[in-house]
């Protein structure tokens, strides 16, 4: 058995060969199906586990309090309106919600994270897209941010200082050592007390890229709201990882108790803070994917076209090999051979090609392409299935040549 198996895989690569640019065109299809489907795949995972990495590296005591009832997505129409139209709503979390938190016995640190809508200005540069973020001193230490040069923002400096990243430095400052220069946000002056040390992830659960952020107390970033703090999210650290459910618990029956009884709020912990910063990823991933399949089987069609070509060309070599003995069986499992080999090289070329464009798009991207054995399992299983779909059809059709007809062909 395992010698006819070997036999067919040596027949059908010397019939592609006689074939060369009909089989390099045809497998091209699946190739290109398939590499595009593993760009997808990978860069997606990379998404996923760069969010995943940050948590992770935070031991495991981190909860994220966001406001809005935690929603089921069920399409991308789902994931997409909730975004808009929260941008246009009134925060659920008050200021009272993030003191009733800071203050559970369980609870080590809390700090609330409120953003600011405006420009940032120096002297000579402007800033239109920087990320403006005001928050209270306990977010160095709950989302463990770095600082290179001075200090973070804290009780004793927290009027009118700022943090900013190396790059908005840069940009506003032309150097990154711009401490004691001042810059003003929304008209109001700020003097530079630290600059954060530079990340390479822009990406991360804080939903604001450090590198480019300018942050500022809390109290600054309430006299931009008439002196309401709109918080977005409230982040936590627990005094014990091992605690963190029943943390995030008794935080739950507080705020409950602050909304009147409404659970108009999201705490999120583990994987499950990854998973909305992800989740745009995932759908677009799925929209794409949906594209290589068209791919693949415009491919697959390639290959059940050469494949009756094949048969039809090979016609009276089906009559010789039934008159010496070959059964349907093997006929079936020659053609079928021929239409896998085509497929699965062309999978295999185009997981590595993927991959290979992946890496390439990772060095312009915040995040690198995911490594895991699902991407290659669906890339090439996905090859195979198309190759044993679009050739199980030519192969039954040549096996069932009549051998006296078949001999009767003189092509």
């Amino acid at each position: 058995m395992r010698l006819l198996l070997l036999n067919h895989i040596s027949v059908a690569r010397e019939s592609l060969r006689r074939n060369r640019l009909r089989t390099t065109l045809t497998t091209l299809g699946i190739t290109l199906g398939v590499a595009c489907m593993t760009i997808i795949l990978a860069m997606s995972f990379g998404a996923v586990k760069l969010v995943s990495d940050q948590v992770d590296s935070l031991n495991g005591n981190i909860a994220v309090i966001r406001p809005g009832a935690e929603r089921q997505i069920r399409d991308l129409r789902d994931a997409l309106v909730p975004m808009g139209g929260d941008s246009f709503a009134v925060s659920s979390l008050t200021e009272k919600d993030y003191k009733t938190v800071a203050e559970l016995d369980s609870v080590a640190e809390a700090a609330p994270l409120m953003s600011v809508d405006g420009s940032v200005r120096s002297a000579d540069e402007t800033a239109l897209d920087a990320p403006i973020v005001a928050t209270t001193p306990e977010l160095e230490t709950v989302s463990d941010i770095k600082v290179q040069d001075g200090q973070f923002i804290d009780d004793i400096t927290n009027q009118n200082t700022a943090v900013i990243g190396q790059q908005l430095s840069v940009d506003l400052f032309g150097t990154n050592q711009s401490i004691g220069k001042t810059l003003q946000v929304r008209g109001q002056q700020f003097t530079v007390i630290g600059i954060l040390k530079s990340v390479n992830d822009s990406t991360n659960y804080n939903n604001f890229n450090l590198n480019d952020a300018v942050i500022i107390s809390l109290d600054s970033g309430k006299s931009f709201n008439q002196g309401i703090a709109q918080i977005r999210q409230i982040n936590v650290r627990a005094h014990d990882p091992a605690q963190l459910s029943q943390t995030t618990k008794q935080i739950r029956e507080q705020i409950v108790i602050n909304h009147n009884g409404e659970s108009d709020f999201t705490i999120l912990t583990g994987e499950n803070i990854a998973k909305p910063t992800s989740l745009l990823f995932n759908f677009v991933g799925v929209v794409a994917l949906v594209i290589s399949v068209i791919s693949l089987i415009i491919g697959g069609i390639g290959i059940m076209n050469i494949m009756l070509a094949n048969v039809a060309e090979r016609t009276r070599e089906i009559g010789i090999r039934k008159a010496v003995g070959a059964s349907n069986y093997h006929i079936t499992a020659q053609f079928l051979i021929e239409a896998l080999v085509m497929s699965v090289s062309g999978g295999i070329i185009g997981f590595l090609l993927g991959y290979a464009v992946a890496l390439v798009l990772g060095t312009f991207l915040p995040f690198s392409p995911g490594f895991s054995w699902i991407v290659p399992t669906v890339s090439i299983g996905t090859s195979l299935v198309v190759g044993v779909i679009f050739g199980i059809y030519p192969a039954i059709r040549a096996a069932r040549k009549n051998p006296i007809e078949a001999l009767r062909q003189y092509h």
